[in-house]
């Protein structure tokens, strides 16, 4: 059973990854230990599933890409390419703990 939003905080992590990825592997370790500290929504998007194929088209070579957003105000129910904070390739858990800062406030 999910937490409820109330246990998950203000933010949604959203991870853009592909199957067979070490990089999308990584970067998954990384908000995953984080979200052992501290809570946040957690989504993971397939860009190579048929359904998913805008964001095959705008991260196909980019993955593995975090979308950051507060779930504050009504947030849309998944990330969108205006999300203001992302992160590319590359990041620590510290990197991420900031941006989840910021998205929070």
């Amino acid at each position: 059973m999910l937490p409820t939003r109330a246990l998950w905080g203000q933010a949604r992590l959203t991870l853009f990854t592909r199957a067979g990825c070490g990089l999308c592997d990584t970067a998954k370790h990384t908000v995953v230990q984080l979200q052992k500290r501290r809570p946040f929504e957690y989504v993971e998007v397939d860009i190579m599933e048929p359904e998913k194929k805008a964001w095959k088209d705008v991260y196909d070579y980019d993955v593995p890409v975090l979308h950051i957003q507060s779930v504050n105000d009504g947030l849309p129910k998944e990330a969108e390419l205006s999300d203001s904070r992302k992160l590319f390739h590359r990041w620590t858990e510290q990197d991420v703990e900031k941006m989840v800062d910021e998205a929070e406030k």
